[in-house]
C-alpha cells in the first residue's frame, strides 16, 4: 500500500468470497475443489493483513441462503470448515490473531459449535489482528433475531419501546464490539451484497471487483486499499 493514503486506512474490511464454483467449473472441477482452492486464498490473504495495515477482516464464509445449495455441497463446505479450524487454530494463536464467529448456530452441526466456541475462547484476548467469520449468516435473519430480543426485553419491562435507539439496536446484533467495516469487497463480477451487513454496511464503502475468490491475491487486495485511500468519505455531510 502506497505511502501516500496512509491518511485513510480501510482498518476493517470485509469481503464477500464469491466464485468458487463458477472457478472449479471453468476447469471442469467439482465445485467442492473450488472451495478448496478458495480456503488457501484465505489463508494467504489473512497472512497479509497486518502489513496492509488492515486491523480486522471480515469474511463471509456461509450465509443463511447456502442451505439451499446440494445436500452434498453443503456437507463439502462443513468439512472443510473442520479441516480449516483444526489446520490453522494453532498458528492464528501464535500470531496473536483474535478469532471470532458472526451468525446463528442454530442449524450448525454440535462438533464445529464446539469448535467455534473454543477457537473464540482461546483467542479472546490476542489483540494484533481480528478475524472475524461470518458463518451461517445472513444480514435479514441476524435484524430479525436483534428485533426479537428487544420485543422480549419490552414485554416483560426491562426497557421501553421509545428508549429503542440505533445503539441499542447494534448492541444486540451478533456484531457486539466489532464495529462497522470501512470497505466491503465483493469478488467474481457480481454487483450485489446478498444480504451481507445489511446494517453495518450503512456507510461503508464498496468495491466490486471481476476476479473469482480462487485467484483473489494479497496484490489485489493491496490495490483495492490504494484505491479506497484516495476516497472522499463524507458520512451524508456536504463537501467543503
Amino acid at each position: 500500500m502506497s505511502q501516500d493514503n496512509q491518511s485513510q486506512q480501510a482498518r476493517h474490511v470485509a469481503i464477500i468470497m464469491d466464485g468458487n464454483g463458477r472457478w472449479a467449473q471453468a476447469r471442469g472441477l467439482p465445485r467442492l475443489a473450488g472451495h478448496r482452492q478458495g480456503v488457501e486464498a484465505v489463508r494467504k490473504v489473512v497472512e497479509a493483513c497486518p502489513d496492509l495495515g488492515i486491523e480486522q477482516l471480515t469474511l463471509f464464509a456461509f450465509s443463511t441462503e447456502n442451505w439451499k445449495r446440494s445436500t452434498e455441497e453443503v456437507s463439502g463446505l462443513m468439512g472443510l470448515f473442520r479441516r480449516y479450524m483444526a489446520r490453522e487454530a494453532e498458528r492464528l494463536l501464535r500470531e496473536d490473531v483474535r478469532l471470532r464467529f458472526v451468525g446463528s448456530r442454530d442449524r450448525l452441526p454440535a462438533d464445529i459449535v464446539s469448535m467455534m466456541d473454543s477457537m473464540e475462547e482461546r483467542s479472546a484476548d490476542k489483540s494484533g489482528f481480528t478475524l472475524n467469520v461470518a458463518l451461517n449468516y445472513g444480514g435479514r435473519d441476524e435484524i430479525a433475531r436483534a428485533t426479537r430480543a428487544i420485543a422480549r426485553k419490552v414485554a416483560t419491562g426491562e426497557i421501553d419501546a421509545d428508549s429503542i435507539s440505533e445503539d441499542m439496536i447494534s448492541g444486540h446484533l451478533d456484531w457486539g464490539g466489532i464495529g462497522d467495516p470501512c470497505l466491503i469487497i465483493r469478488t467474481s463480477g457480481e454487483y450485489r451484497i446478498s444480504n451481507f451487513l445489511l446494517w453495518q454496511g450503512a456507510y461503508s464503502e464498496y468495491e466490486f471487483v471481476d476476479t473469482q475468490w480462487p485467484d483473489f491475491t494479497p496484490e489485489i487486495l493491496s490495490g483495492i486499499l490504494d484505491r479506497f485511500g484516495s476516497r472522499e468519505r463524507r458520512f451524508g455531510a456536504a463537501v467543503g
